[in-house]
């Protein structure tokens, strides 16, 4: 399959797309019903913000009655690959030392962080 050029998401936009990819299908209203009770978004902007991320190539829609069926076309890793590989480049000239020693001297890695990370680099050695 060939690499799609993703457009860039909204950090809204991006909040959609995680909501549709738990329900794996949603309507408007179902996303609404999703939202965390102190985010409320008028169902006109939902359904804006749907029909944006279908225009920008993540999503889809089948017709269910009058209603839209949205459900994801792109899996949540193409996205964060894509997201993480143009954010390397931007942020650090495509170099992810600068990020993990980041995240590391944050706090934002734990213990069991740093195992996993060893596992995966055990694991490249070997291939």
């Amino acid at each position: 399959m060939a690499k799609r050029k993703l457009k860039a998401m909204s950090p809204t936009e991006t909040e959609i797309l995680r909501l549709v990819w738990t329900l794996k299908e949603a309507t408007v209203q179902e996303i609404r019903e999703q939202l965390p009770a102190d985010r409320t978004l008028a169902y006109n902007t939902v359904q804006t913000l749907l029909c944006r991320l279908e225009q920008k190539g993540y999503l889809k829609h089948r017709d269910q009655g009058r209603a839209h069926v949205f459900l994801p076309r792109i899996e949540p890793d193409e996205v964060i690959k894509t997201t993480v590989r143009d954010f390397l480049g931007r942020l650090f000239g495509g170099d992810p030392k600068p990020l993990v020693q980041f995240l590391a001297e944050d706090g934002k890695i734990d213990e069991e962080d740093i195992k996993r990370l060893r596992q995966l680099i055990e694991k490249r050695k070997k291939t």
